[in-house]
C-alpha cells in the first residue's frame, strides 16, 4: 500500500494524504514498505555516479571517488535519511500537542516519510553528478516537498489550515537545522582524516 501512496502524492496530494491518514500505518510497515525502498535509489545513484561516471570542474579531468570510498559514503548517506526520517517524526509527534492536533496518534514518521517522497525519486539524477543539474533537479524535488508538507499536514494531523501553516514552518524550521547540523557533523568527520578518497 505504501507505494500506492507514493505515486499518489505526485498525482493527487489531498485525496492521497486524506487515503494515508485512513490507512494507520505502523512506523515498521512504513519503513519496509517505503523509506527503505526509496531511501536507496538516491543512495546507489549517487554511488554509481561519483564511482563511475564522475564529474568535470570546467575542462578539467573528470574526477570520480574510489569504489571503496563512494560505498562508505553511500552507506553513511543512507542511514542519515533513515535517521532523519524518524528524528524529523518524533518532533513533529512532540509539536503535534502544541498546535492542538485533532488526532493524537503518532503519525510523525510518516508525515516525514511521506513528505520526503520526491526527494527520494529526484535522487535518481545523481548518476549522472552535474552540479548545475543536480541542483535544478533538487530546488525542484525540495520545493514539491515543501508543498507536500503544507497540504498534508493540516489533513494527516486534523488541523485547522491556519494552525496547520504554523506547524508546518516550525517542522520546515526543525528541519532546515538538521540539514545544517549535518553538514557541520560532515565537516568534522572529514577534518579527522575519513573523507573521500578521489581517483582520475
Amino acid at each position: 500500500m505504501s507505494l500506492a501512496h507514493t505515486f499518489g502524492l505526485l498525482t493527487n496530494p489531498d485525496r492521497q494524504w486524506e487515503a494515508i491518514r485512513k490507512d494507520s500505518e505502523s512506523v515498521t510497515r512504513l519503513y519496509t514498505g517505503h523509506v527503505l525502498f526509496l531511501a536507496l535509489i538516491p543512495a546507489l545513484a549517487g554511488f554509481f555516479g561519483t564511482s563511475q561516471v564522475g564529474w568535470q570542474i570546467g575542462d578539467g579531468q573528470v574526477t570520480r571517488l574510489s569504489v571503496s570510498s563512494a560505498l562508505s559514503l553511500s552507506i553513511l548517506f543512507y542511514a542519515a535519511m533513515l535517521a532523519g526520517i524518524f528524528v524529523l517524526g518524533k518532533f513533529i509527534d512532540f509539536f503535534a500537542a502544541t498546535y492542538g492536533a485533532g488526532d493524537q496518534s503518532p503519525r510523525g514518521i510518516t508525515m516525514a516519510a511521506y513528505t520526503a517522497t520526491p526527494i527520494f525519486l529526484i535522487g535518481v539524477i545523481a548518476v549522472y553528478p552535474n552540479i548545475w543539474v543536480n541542483m535544478m533537479a533538487g530546488l525542484v524535488a525540495i520545493t514539491y516537498a515543501v508543498y507536500l508538507l503544507y497540504e498534508g499536514l493540516p489533513i494527516l494531523m486534523k488541523i485547522p489550515e491556519d494552525r496547520g501553516f504554523m506547524f508546518a514552518t516550525a517542522v520546515l524550521t526543525v528541519g532546515l537545522i538538521m540539514f545544517v547540523a549535518l553538514l557541520a557533523i560532515s565537516v568534522v568527520i572529514w577534518s579527522m582524516g575519513i573523507g573521500p578518497e578521489y581517483v582520475t
